[in-house]
């Protein structure tokens, strides 16, 4: 029998294989205008733009580095990439991520695998790593939840945790057009890779 198609042509020209993707076929420029066209919550928040997943990750990895700030640029990269599989699958509420399954995670997990290697990071990262990660993804989520996607801080501190209020009144949520983000996104990542 004939497999499915599962790839998807990149604007680089590159043939991504959602299910068997590969390093070779990850290009950054790719990532960030995916990312930068993706909006979380659903779209559902306020402002004259969506809010990125892209700006979302610029967002993480400037809260991580506040956090870790003696962390090596290997795994700040790391907290700028956490969501980049999201260029080709999308952004899901975690309710709806929950109700699909472990097939959505399994996917994702591949896809971050081969990103990942692209950029010389280890496929799976340490589990340290990845839970700090996590509190600045918590930060972020926070902040966005209290900003602009109509939340009040008691809801917010239950869905995300109460955050420490000196780091957050220190920040705060961009909205910008798609071409703006998208451009600092791929610049972060090249300004990363040279410092790895």
């Amino acid at each position: 029998m004939k497999q499915p198609r599962a790839w998807q042509r990149m604007l680089s020209g590159r043939r991504l294989d959602l299910l068997d993707p590969t390093p070779m076929d990850i290009e950054v420029e790719d990532i960030a205008h995916g990312l930068a066209f993706v909006a979380r919550w659903n779209g559902q928040t306020l402002g004259d733009y969506a809010y990125s997943v892209a700006e979302h990750s610029l967002l993480v990895e400037q809260i991580f580095s506040v956090q870790q700030p003696a962390a090596p640029a290997k795994w700040r990269l790391a907290a700028l990439l956490h969501d980049a599989p999201e260029y080709v699958i999308g952004d899901m509420i975690s309710p709806v991520k929950a109700a699909v399954g472990p097939g959505y995670g399994e996917l994702d997990a591949r896809l971050t695998a081969a990103i990942h290697l692209r950029f010389g990071l280890p496929a799976v990262l340490p589990v340290r790593v990845k839970k700090q990660i996590k509190t600045a993804d918590n930060v972020s989520a926070w902040l966005e939840a209290i900003q602009i996607a109509g939340f009040s801080s008691t809801e917010a501190d239950k869905l995300f945790g109460k955050q420490p209020a000196a780091l957050v009144e220190t920040l705060s949520i961009a909205l910008r057009p798609p071409v703006a983000v998208r451009q600092d996104y791929t610049a972060r990542v090249a300004a990363l890779l040279a410092q790895m």
